[in-house]
């Protein structure tokens, strides 16, 4: 921590962005932040609704209220400074900023990997044994899944930002991101990064990849149930439902391990930035 506390007064970092000031990249960052807006907007409206209808106090909507939260949360700590830098022309981060942005954001996806699935849990539940759902999906259990996720997003996000923060930087302060990214910042560190890359690997296997085996293996038993049920407008209703989350997912789960569980010889920094848009602020209007 003391190593953090001397850098802090060094100007920061330099984050190179992803779009320059030409005709068409203003039409995308335009395009960007009507995203933002929707998904801002939409985000704080579900959460207002699912709070204020009575009606919508069910495990499923409690799930989703969480996930907008994160959602929420998350396009606020990267898309407004993205906005700032891209407008004003500077380009800077402090070093403290950088370290909170990637607390922020290391929390907020390790949590809402493991919270989308856990929501599989949740439909197969629903699905597969609808008698037992009001058991099975207490709501002290909603609560420990809900907490849960959180508990060890956050806790992922304090690891990864305190270990970041305290590698020695006496080289290049640019990043070639938007955002202070983990893996962009590494490559700026002049020191052996080799401990840091494995723990970054397992976490990410622990937030992504486990849950995103057991989206695989609810759905798969979802599929079975669905395909078995007599009415017709039950299987509509259950796929449709479904099929939602499973687009969610996709995109969630498919851009953040192209991200981060690929070799590092194969990363570009153009792909990785435009990769990146998915899960930070696509992936929030969606849901």
């Amino acid at each position: 921590m003391g190593m953090w506390l001397n850098q802090s007064s060094i100007d920061g970092f330099i984050l190179l962005g992803i779009f320059s000031h030409s005709q068409t990249d203003l039409v995308l960052f335009s395009a960007v932040m009507m995203v933002f807006m929707v998904a801002l907007c939409g985000n704080v409206l579900l959460i207002s609704l699912i709070y204020i209808d009575p009606r919508l106090h069910t495990p499923m909507y409690f799930f989703l209220s969480q996930l907008s939260l994160m959602d929420l949360m998350l396009v606020c700590n990267i898309v407004p400074k993205m906005a700032v830098n891209f407008l004003s022309g500077r380009k800077s981060i402090s070093f403290v900023g950088c370290g909170i942005q990637i607390g922020f954001f290391v929390s907020l996806v390790g949590s809402e990997g493991l919270l989308l699935g856990l929501m599989a849990y949740d439909r197969y539940v629903a699905i597969s044994h609808p008698l037992h759902y009001p058991v099975l999906m207490s709501q002290r259990v909603c609560l420990q899944i809900a907490g849960s996720s959180w508990a060890f997003g956050i806790l992922d996000g304090m690891i990864q930002m305190v270990a970041a923060m305290n590698l020695p930087y006496c080289g290049s302060r640019t990043l070639d991101h938007f955002f202070c990214e983990v893996t962009a910042l590494l490559k700026l560190a002049c020191a052996n990064t080799s401990l840091f890359d494995t723990l970054l690997f397992a976490c990410c296997v622990f937030m992504l990849f486990l849950p995103f085996s057991i989206i695989v293996a609810s759905y798969a038993r979802i599929l079975g149930a669905v395909l078995h049920m007599r009415s017709v407008q039950a299987r509509k209703k259950a796929l449709a439902t479904c099929s939602s989350h499973l687009t969610a997912v996709s995109l969630f789960y498919g851009a953040a391990m192209f991200i981060y569980l690929r070799p590092k010889r194969h990363r570009v920094p153009s792909h990785d930035k435009v990769v990146s848009m998915f899960y930070t602020v696509l992936t929030p209007m969606l849901n």
